[in-house]
């Protein structure tokens, strides 16, 4: 094993991985640079989870991508979109700075868990004061699913499962308390994993590739597979009613469609009052003389299309419309939800 050479300049200390100290002018010849940003790694949806010993299984998570950055004493936490949202989560943060590495970056999801312990979107929507608020979100914690860089080395190139051990023995030294916890790999039948978090109301499932190294994009490295359809589609309207809660019956809702928006039908459960009256005083302030799709209706007040949801559904029906659609919450911009664009 050959030593480790180091350029010396100056007199002040940091912390390396084998926890001596070193003059902080030093610089680490076979060290990586930290990236200031990591495009992530995407699922890509499938019917149903891979079989075989080469692929490892997780919980779908339902709340916001982040990439967790500490360098000595500062962290970072940015947004899928590329946003700095070190403010917003503030249990993360400091689970983060209470780690012992002295550098890393996590990827993981920030989830606001109900009382069975599931990741609830609305409840996390919520936290953050909705769409655009500014709430500090103290009760989200970050499931970490992934490690990209630490303490001087860039994992990306390294294969899942070594990332994965990786991980988990950094966690085992110590997160800070829960704001940070790791994503179990779920050892089993794959279709009965997939059953049991049907059962349980989960999302879904995620299947890794185990000899992947960490690629950008939707690659197929990692799949997605869905209890529940899960959508983001864009706010075209509502349906003023009286008698509905906060006075909107439903959105009217679009897709991407081969020549610009589609209307793909409209969604009125899923709302609580508060939710409902505060999305539709936000709609109110984005209203539009017409319909931003080709479409007419009448008794619709219509808006410009800048709001996006995400829409839970159980299919489509003949003529191209969501079936059994409910309201789950907006999502920010910051997150960079894809719109769904139809086949």
């Amino acid at each position: 094993m050959c030593a480790r050479r180091v350029l010396r300049a100056g007199p002040a200390v940091e912390i390396v991985r084998s926890g001596r100290a070193r003059p902080a002018g030093e610089v680490d010849l076979f060290a990586d640079p930290m990236p200031d940003r990591v495009e992530p790694c995407l699922a890509l949806l499938s019917a149903r989870p891979p079989a075989g010993p080469d692929w490892a299984f997780e919980v779908k998570w339902d709340g916001y991508r982040l990439a967790v950055h500490k360098r000595l004493d500062a962290v970072r936490i940015i947004t899928r979109g590329g946003h700095d949202w070190t403010h917003r989560f503030p249990t993360i943060e400091a689970a983060a700075r209470a780690m012992p590495a002295a550098s890393f970056i996590l990827d993981g999801e920030a989830v606001v868990l109900d009382a069975r312990g599931a990741s609830d979107f609305g409840a996390l929507q919520a936290a953050l004061g909705g769409r655009g608020g500014r709430r500090e979100a103290g009760a989200a914690v970050l499931y970490a699913f992934d490690l990209l860089y630490l303490n001087g080395h860039d994992l990306q190139r390294m294969p899942q499962d070594d990332r994965r051990r990786i991980l988990e023995g950094e966690l085992d030294a110590g997160a800070g308390g829960a704001g940070i916890r790791l994503s179990e790999e779920v050892e089993g039948d794959p279709a009965a994993f997939l059953a049991q978090a049907c059962r349980l109301g989960l999302e879904g499932i995620i299947a890794k590739r185990r000899d992947a190294p960490y690629r950008p994009g939707r690659g197929g490295d990692w799949l997605k597979i869905k209890c529940i359809q899960t959508e983001t589609f864009l706010i075209l309207g509502y349906e003023p009613s009286p008698a509905a809660l906060g006075g909107m019956g439903g959105l009217l809702l679009a897709a991407q469609g081969n020549y610009g928006l589609a209307y793909v039908g409209s969604v009125g459960t899923g709302f609580t009052h508060a939710t409902a009256t505060a999305l539709r005083q936000r709609l109110d302030r984005i209203r539009a003389d017409k319909p931003a799709a080709k479409m007419t209706r009448k008794g619709v007040v219509w808006v410009r299309p800048k709001l996006a949801a995400e829409i839970a559904f159980r299919g489509w029906t003949g003529d191209g419309k969501l079936r059994h659609a409910s309201y789950k919450g907006l999502r920010e911009t910051a997150d960079e939800a894809a719109l769904f664009r139809l086949p």
